[in-house]
């Protein structure tokens, strides 16, 4: 801590670890055991509370609150639940994360991803890596969100779902059901088509593409379970599977699907 950058209005825990070369600025509150890597940069007002590990090279803005009790009528402020950040992440002005809801439980966030101003998370949600949230998106309890999806500003998320990976979502879409990886979803629970441009930046072949397109129109426009029996009888590469596993295994609030296929 020798080497950081305290403003002297900054409150810390004699509890708290904090790394080498941390900036914390005005009025931040660092309450408990909190664990802050090194060559973070943590802005005024923000407040982490309770049992609280940020890896390195974290970017937090003006006001955020990590920790916070989860928003549960039946939440005991006792319970020992933990928020769990990685490295290399950008969460900007009040953004909002709390803590698991029972004993022993993480929310949790991997590694360079990008919550935007306003973005709230909710106790138990899991993100992996290198997404976008845009701001003001909604993230209720218990909801996995896997690598590179970006979630338009203003979008809502039912608790419980599952949204894969390279997924898409219009801002100011409500999602109640799971959003299966490599797909476009928008408005009230409907499910666009596949993000073919976006897996084209990420370096997915053109065959690759084409395997997934032709698995999404078998899978996601019909009867699940006879087109999931179809889908055993074939060949398909490890991208694809990770589509067919999706719709396999959903979360408790099923999978979202087209009822039609142009």
């Amino acid at each position: 801590m020798s080497h950081s950058l305290i403003h002297p209005t900054a409150l810390i825990s004699a509890e708290s670890q904090i790394g080498e070369h941390v900036r914390i600025g005005p009025f931040t509150v660092i309450d408990g055991p909190v664990v802050i890597g090194d060559h973070c940069d943590i802005a005024g007002h923000v407040l982490i509370q309770g049992n609280v590990t940020i890896a390195a090279n974290n970017r937090i803005g003006w006001g955020a609150i990590i920790g916070a009790d989860p928003q549960d009528l039946h939440f005991d402020p006792r319970t020992d639940s933990a928020v769990v950040i990685g490295e290399n992440n950008t969460l900007r002005e009040y953004v909002t994360i709390h803590r698991g809801s029972k004993s022993g439980g993480v929310t949790r966030i991997g590694q360079q991803n990008f919550l935007m101003t306003g973005v709230h998370l909710a106790h138990d949600v899991e993100i992996g890596d290198h997404n976008v949230l845009a701001n003001n998106v909604l993230l209720a309890g218990h909801i996995r969100i896997g690598n590179r999806c970006f979630l338009g500003g203003g979008s809502a998320f039912h608790q419980f779902i599952h949204i894969g990976d390279y997924a898409i979502v219009q801002g100011n879409a409500a999602i109640s059901q799971d959003v299966p990886p490599y797909c476009m979803a928008h408005g009230q629970n409907q499910l666009a088509s596949l993000n073919l441009i976006g897996l084209k930046r990420a370096g997915f072949t053109t065959e690759q593409r084409a395997e997934i397109k032709k698995a999404f129109r078998l899978l996601l426009g019909g009867h699940r379970t006879r087109a999931l029996e179809q889908a055993t009888t074939q060949s398909w590469s490890e991208a694809t599977m990770v589509l067919i596993n999706a719709v396999a295994h959903p979360s408790r609030k099923g999978i979202l699907n087209r009822t039609s296929l142009a």
